[in-house]
């Protein structure tokens, strides 16, 4: 370092405090933020349309026969290219010679095939027993900038690549994962607003007709709980551009939900809202429909997030190896313990006086995953934050890697981005960072459903 660079006054030292408010402009009044939106607005179109095709929709690229039978069927190339050429009526694929590519559809028709055709010690399809429900998973933090939209976004690609068919719920009015999804959101009566909503009318409509048969005045039932009660799943479920991932999107005014579900709670105090979430996947036959059901949460333990937590059959924290959110992970651990702790005292103490079993949150699984992980210099934080959390923790840690940031600016997720606009190593590590922790979270997945199988079938020899 130069002898001038190690005597200058540090840049902030000697600044003038008339030039500084010449460079302040006028005062800001709040038409300049609808300003700054609108702005906002026209460059979030212009990149997102970098990910998508010229109409402004999203379409899922092909995937060659290198990719499907690295990563999607377990079978050679030059067996696969022999299974075609015997069976004409399978999708041949675009391309010359050996070089054919396949929508996902067509390696969905495939892996049919394989899995009634193929060998018997191979695994076509994913575990999945019949006759069980879809499980929900929430990927939840307070802490912003951990990964958590990006986990959950590349966790429902994985699971749709391995075959499973998938929901994806967007609880986040910011509706990032909605712009990776593609989805279109009019207005909140495009989100899951209207259900939760529904969930409140009919617990009203039930209350008012027990108050009708005591000759009580009915509780008020206004214009959008009548609205509510005319919505179902299939007005607010969206196709995707993945054949075998759909999507309750979200947008700015979803956001409305969180003022409006504690005024609901005040109107009938009997209303469980922590459970409006619940109810709708239930009644709905939203968990006979799907296989996972993925719940991405707002930065906050608000009123929504609180409804995906009760939901969620398996919990999902991300979080990176720093001391703040280390920190921040754990005093939300601390605030669902009270949160979900004190609805349980409330709850229960009223069920006790009515001579009603006691209720209880229960989760099959929660784990902690470390994202963003630079194995260099985060190493030994790691092992300390492993160490506290122990078995809440995953135990692969998701490294950031190029292609991650790459894949981000092309509003796509990793397996969106085509490998060929990649270095092939760079592609295959950092595709592996994501499917390492897709193989923890569908352990977990199939864990739990092999665990609800002995429990059912205990219960039926029991």
């Amino acid at each position: 370092m130069s002898k001038k660079n190690e005597s200058a006054a540090p840049p902030y030292l000697s600044l003038d405090p008339q030039q500084a408010a010449a460079r302040l402009g006028e005062p800001i009044d709040t038409a300049r933020f609808a300003k700054a939106a609108a702005f906002a607005a026209r460059g979030r179109s212009d990149l997102a349309k970098r990910g998508y095709a010229p109409d402004g929709a999203k379409r899922l690229r092909k995937f060659s026969i290198w990719e499907i039978c690295r990563y999607l069927i377990p079978v050679a190339p030059a067996h696969l290219r022999r299974v075609l050429k015997q069976n004409t009526d399978l999708p041949q694929g675009i391309g010359e010679g050996g070089t054919k590519w396949f929508t996902l559809e067509e390696v969905i028709q495939l892996r049919d095939h394989f899995a009634v055709e193929g060998a018997s010690s191979k695994e076509y399809r994913p575990f999945r027993p019949e006759g069980l429900p879809a499980k929900v998973i929430a990927v939840a933090n307070f802490k912003g900038g951990v990964g958590k939209t990006s986990t959950a976004a590349h966790l429902a690609m994985s699971a749709a690549l391995d075959g499973y068919r998938v929901l994806v719920i967007d609880l986040d009015s910011q509706g990032s994962m909605t712009s990776i999804m593609g989805g279109k959101v009019e207005d909140e009566w495009k989100t899951i607003f209207p259900l939760l909503a529904k969930d409140y009318a009919l617990a009203l409509q039930a209350e008012n007709e027990v108050r009708a048969a005591q000759g009580e005045d009915p509780l008020p039932f206004d214009e959008t709980l009548s609205e509510a009660l005319k919505i179902s799943a299939s007005d607010v479920i969206q196709k995707t551009h993945w054949p075998n991932i759909d999507l309750i999107g979200a947008q700015l005014n979803l956001y409305w939900a969180e003022f409006q579900i504690p005024v609901w709670r005040m109107g009938l105090r009997g209303w469980p809202l922590w459970d409006a979430l619940t109810g709708f996947l239930d009644r709905e036959g939203v968990l006979s429909n799907y296989d996972v059901v993925l719940l991405d949460t707002p930065p906050a333990l608000g009123y929504l997030t609180i409804n995906a937590l009760a939901a969620a059959d398996i919990l999902l924290v991300p979080l990176g190896a720093s001391f703040l959110e280390f920190d921040s992970t754990g005093r939300f651990f601390d605030m669902l313990y009270s949160t979900f702790a004190s609805i349980e005292d409330g709850e229960n103490s009223v069920r006790r006086r009515q001579g009603l079993p006691e209720m209880k949150f229960e989760w099959d699984v929660v784990r902690a995953i470390i994202t963003r992980f630079d194995a260099a210099q985060q190493t030994n934080l790691a092992n300390v934050i492993q160490a506290y959390f122990g078995d809440f923790m995953t135990t692969y840690r998701q490294d950031f890697t190029a292609l991650v940031g790459q894949a981000g600016e092309q509003v796509n997720g990793i397996y969106e981005a085509d490998y060929r606009d990649f270095n092939r190593e760079t592609y295959v590590r950092g595709r592996e960072t994501f499917d390492r922790t897709y193989a923890e979270v569908k352990e977990i997945l199939i864990g739990s459903w092999w665990r609800d199988m002995a429990m059912n079938k205990e219960a039926e020899h029991g």
